[in-house]
């Protein structure tokens, strides 16, 4: 056996497996193992999760879901066109996105789809449960990065809801990085808590959130009175696309909201707008206007102004979550991972939502899975399920 056979590897399968994000997953991940670029926005490559555990970036495999048909390779092509990827790396990791192609299986529901809830729930968990004994993984873990879909009405179970269950009928950990559904569907919480498995969730922090996460609570410690709180969003590619749909940037909203409510302890005046620009394809631009009082009334008003590239934000917190997921699946770890609530808008489990209470709890959990390698004991992890004892949407570009 190569000394790379016995490092043991690790499933990473993307729901929306072709989007921009997925592809950026992919070819920075291969960029960072070859050391054409260092590891800029992984929280889990600094000193705090040295010894942790976590399986290395070089033992990370990757397939998925997808309803596109744009290959891989493409669509890294298109991103590097774009300034999203560094010019040339699409060449220099092409083995790379063909490998991550070659995993790459066909999603759904599509129009005219006849298989029920349940056929399409096992047809996708016999695709994941097929990439571990294909690829000799010691277990993956199910992310999903597709474009936001609506709230469901009434008891169907969304397309995000289908992957979730799949990934729990194959015994994988499963992290929401979108707003969507998943496991929150009531249909599949109670399934999602008896399986034994890990999950996180749900949509990723990158970018306008983030900083309300982060001023939010400055109000409230410098005893400052919120009175509104207004912001815009400009944004292209597949996310503004599928947010141009009200009920999905409605979904998507909702999280932004929750982060004042909870670090304002108020619902200030003011929305949040979304507006698809084409035009700006994956890049995007956010617009804040807060009013505040001061001493004696006076009142001020803080402006922002954000603009990044979502998928160079998401891609670093994917790889993060997938690993952190996967260390906690090895270590027995079961139930909502309310410890990474510094990754999302709308957190699992109990937790703060200022941003410096919850990288505190992050750093706390790194600390937990060092002492726990270092052979003091398992119990602060939760309770410890073996991986036998598991029953072995829509995937667009987002």
């Amino acid at each position: 056996m190569s000394a790379s056979e016995s490092v043991p590897r690790v499933g990473v399968w993307l729901i929306g497996a072709r989007g921009s994000v997925a592809t950026t997953v992919v070819a920075g991940c291969a960029a960072m193992t070859a050391g054409l670029h260092p590891p800029t926005g992984l929280i889990t490559e600094t000193p705090p999760f040295t010894e942790s555990g976590l399986p290395a970036l070089s033992a990370l495999v990757f397939g998925g879901h997808d309803t596109l048909d744009c290959p891989l390779p493409k669509r890294a092509e298109a991103l590097a066109a774009g300034g999203v990827l560094p010019h040339g790396l699409p060449t220099a990791v092409s083995a790379e996105l063909a490998a991550a192609e070659r995993e790459i299986r066909p999603g759904g529901p599509l129009p005219g789809d006849t298989r029920t809830e349940e056929d399409l729930i096992g047809a996708f968990a016999a695709d994941i449960r097929s990439f571990v004994r294909r690829c000799r993984l010691a277990r993956a873990v199910v992310v999903n990065v597709a474009s936001t879909e609506p709230a469901p009405v009434g008891d169907a179970l969304p397309p995000s809801s289908l992957y979730a269950a799949a990934a729990l009928r194959a015994g994988c950990a499963y992290v929401n990085f979108t707003p969507s559904t998943g496991l929150h569907h009531p249909s599949l919480r109670r399934q999602a808590e008896s399986s034994g498995l890990p999950f996180a969730g749900r949509d990723g922090k990158t970018g306008q959130t983030l900083l309300r996460s982060v001023l939010g609570p400055m109000f409230t410690q410098r005893a400052l009175t919120v009175r509104a709180w207004s912001g815009t969003n400009l944004l292209g590619g597949g996310d503004g696309a599928s947010l141009a749909d009200p009920a999905a940037a409605a979904a998507k909203n909702a999280g932004k909201e929750r982060v004042l409510a909870d670090t304002l302890a108020t619902i200030p005046e003011g929305e949040v707008h979304i507006d698809d620009v084409p035009a700006l394809r994956d890049w995007k631009t956010a617009w804040d206007h807060i009013a505040f009082d001061g001493f004696l009334g006076t009142r001020m008003i803080l402006q922002t102004t954000w603009q990044g590239c979502d998928s160079s934000l998401a891609a670093p917190l994917v790889l993060d979550l997938a690993r952190l997921a996967s260390r906690a699946q090895e270590r027995g770890l079961s139930g909502p991972l309310g410890e990474l609530g510094f990754y999302f808008k709308d957190p699992v489990g109990q937790g703060p939502s200022g941003l410096g209470e919850q990288y505190a709890e992050l750093m706390a959990f790194a600390e937990r899975l060092r002492a726990e390698r270092g052979g003091r004991g398992p119990g602060s992890l939760g309770s410890r399920t073996p991986s036998s004892a598991h029953g072995g949407g829509k995937g667009e570009q987002r």
